[in-house]
C-alpha cells in the first residue's frame, strides 16, 4: 500500500519536517533505502548512515531532526513508531476464508467462517477456530484446543489436546505447544513416567518462535501471560507462569514450576532452574544461569565470559584452590581470636 507523510505524522502522532503530499509504499535501512521508503534511527551506531540515506523520510527523535537531509517524522520512541509503520506497509498477506479441501476437520470441530485453514492441517473434536484466525498448512491443532480471534499460526505448529491461546498470537512453524512435560519418577534403577494432565493456557497478543516448545503442566497448568514474546527455539517446561509482557531471547531454557514475573527481558542462552521465582521487571544478560530466585526488579548477569584458552586454565587452577585457601584463612582468623565470617565454605 502507498500512504502520504501526512497521514503517517497523523496517524502515529508525529511531528512531520517535510512535503506532507510525499508517499511511501515501504520500509528499507538507511543505507539501502531509496525514493518512497520508510528508515529510521534509533541506535548512535547507525548515525553515520543518516547524512546518505536516500529514504523518502527517516523516523528519529527530536535530537537528530536538524542532521537529517531529507524529510523526517519525530517522535520519542523511533522504533516503535517504526514498527507501526512497517506493520502498516507491510500487513501479512490475506488468507481467504475457508477451509482447504485438503485439510481434516472433526465434525465436531467449529470454525469461524471467517477463519481459514489452509492445505493438510488436521482439527480435531471439539477444537474451536475463532474468527480470523490462520491455520497455515500441516498445522496439527488436537482435541479440545481453542484458538482466539486473529491469531495466525505458521505452517507445521502442533497445538496438543486441551491448549488455549488467545486473541491476536503469533506461533511461528515448528513450535510445539502442550507436549508432555519432562516428569519422571525415580524406581530404583528404573523411571516410571507421570502422567502430565495439565494443559497450557496463553493469553493474547503472544508470539512465540519458531521451533520453540511449551510442556503442558504435569497437574496444574503452564501459564504464558498477555503480551510475551518468546523467540525461536525456547524450552518452557511443564507447570511455569510467565507475567505479561515479559520477552525471552532464543536458545533459552526454563525449568518446570519456575515463575517469571512482568515485564522481565531475559536474553539469549540463558539457563533458569526450576522451581523459583523471578520478579517483575528483572532483566538477566545473556548466557547467564539463574539458580536461585530473584526477589528485586534490576539487572543480574551470571557466567564467566571467554578467555584466551591458557589464561582460562589458570583461571580455573585458581578457582579449585579456593576451598583450601578459605580454609587457611578461617584457620588463621581462629588462631587470631577472629570470628570467622557467615557462610564461610571452611565451616560447612
Amino acid at each position: 500500500m502507498s500512504i502520504s507523510l501526512g497521514e503517517l505524522a497523523v496517524r502515529f502522532g508525529c511531528e512531520l519536517h517535510g512535503d506532507p503530499d510525499v508517499a511511501v509504499d515501504r520500509v528499507a535501512t538507511l543505507k539501502e533505502a531509496q525514493s518512497g521508503a520508510v528508515s529510521f534511527l534509533a541506535n548512535p551506531q547507525y548515525r553515520q548512515e543518516l547524512a546518505q540515506t536516500r529514504a523518502s523520510v527517516v523516523i528519529l527523535d527530536a535530537s537528530l531532526a536538524e542532521q537529517c537531509p531529507v524529510a523526517s517524522l519525530v517522535c520519542s520512541n523511533p522504533h516503535v513508531t517504526y514498527a507501526r509503520v512497517a506493520a502498516l506497509l507491510h500487513p501479512p498477506a490475506a488468507a481467504p476464508p475457508g477451509v482447504h479441501a485438503s485439510a481434516v476437520v472433526s465434525p465436531e470441530a467449529v470454525i469461524d467462517p471467517s477463519a481459514h485453514i489452509a492445505a493438510l492441517a488436521v482439527v480435531g473434536a471439539r477444537a474451536r477456530i475463532g474468527a480470523r484466525a490462520v491455520i497455515g498448512a500441516h498445522c496439527v491443532i488436537e482435541d479440545d484446543v481453542v484458538v482466539g480471534e486473529d491469531t495466525r499460526l505458521a505452517p507445521r505448529v502442533t497445538l496438543c489436546h486441551g491448549v488455549k491461546i488467545g486473541a491476536r498470537g503469533v506461533v511461528l512453524s515448528g513450535a510445539v505447544i502442550g507436549g508432555d512435560g519432562f516428569g519422571f519418577a525415580r524406581d530404583g534403577e528404573a523411571w516410571v513416567k507421570v502422567p502430565q494432565v495439565g494443559t497450557v493456557l496463553i493469553g493474547a497478543d503472544v508470539e512465540i518462535g519458531a521451533n520453540t516448545t511449551i510442556d503442558r503442566g504435569a497437574l496444574g497448568d503452564t501459564v504464558i501471560g498477555d503480551g510475551v514474546k518468546l523467540d525461536n527455539l525456547i524450552q518452557i517446561g511443564h507447570n511455569v507462569r510467565i507475567g505479561a509482557h515479559t520477552a525471552i531471547a532464543g536458545c533459552t531454557g526454563v525449568s518446570g514450576s519456575t515463575r517469571i514475573g512482568a515485564r522481565c527481558m531475559i536474553a539469549g542462552a540463558v539457563g533458569i532452574a526450576g522451581h523459583l521465582s523471578i520478579c517483575d521487571d528483572v532483566t538477566v544478560t545473556g548466557c547467564s544461569l539463574v539458580s536461585h530466585s530473584l526477589t528485586r526488579p534490576g539487572v543480574y548477569s551470571g557466567g564467566i565470559p571467554a578467555e584466551e584458552a591458557r589464561s582460562w586454565r589458570r583461571i580455573v587452577a585458581r578457582l579449585k584452590r579456593i576451598d583450601k585457601l578459605s580454609e587457611r584463612i578461617t584457620a588463621l582468623e581462629r588462631a587470631a581470636g577472629v570470628q570467622p565470617a557467615a557462610g564461610n565454605p571452611a565451616d560447612d
